[in-house]
């Protein structure tokens, strides 16, 4: 069973990291340099157990008037397929709105569009490149 903590970066930051080098590094050839930002010190950041082993992480940028942004979202390979992804952006969704947040947005992976349309996100936009993958930008309003 898949366990979800939300974390600050101080205590998320080993195994964010490791994950997200794993699966945009090293799996989809993200520049290093680009995985860290300076939104990772405010951001809320999701972390999905199974057991001891953490398996996906995504973020939550608190932006200004009642705005989110969702990001960073990652499950390792062997765990892929399984609701992770769901439960993490569920979770970052429900702490989102507990603190004020009512529009949510993303930058999607082409290829992710169809499961974030499954929560709820709608695609808007032009398609564009971010570090070499294509992108659109998605949003969710709640009532």
């Amino acid at each position: 069973m898949c366990m979800i903590l939300i974390k600050p970066w101080s205590q998320a930051s080993s195994k964010a990291l490791a994950i997200r080098t794993t699966v945009f590094v090293q799996e989809q050839g993200v520049p290093e340099e680009l995985e860290v930002d300076e939104f990772d010190d405010t951001a809320d950041h999701a972390l999905a157990y199974i057991g001891l082993e953490s398996v996906g992480t995504a973020r939550l940028i608190h932006l200004s008037g009642g705005r989110g942004q969702i990001g960073r979202m990652a499950v390792l390979e062997a765990h892929r397929g399984k609701g992770i992804g769901t439960k993490l952006l569920r979770t970052l969704i429900h702490q989102g709105r507990g603190s004020g947040i009512r529009e949510f947005e993303l930058h999607a992976q082409v290829t992710a569009l169809p499961f974030y349309e499954k929560i709820g996100f709608q695609a808007y936009g032009d398609i564009y490149d971010e570090a070499g993958i294509q992108h659109r930008n998605m949003i969710l309003l709640l009532q």
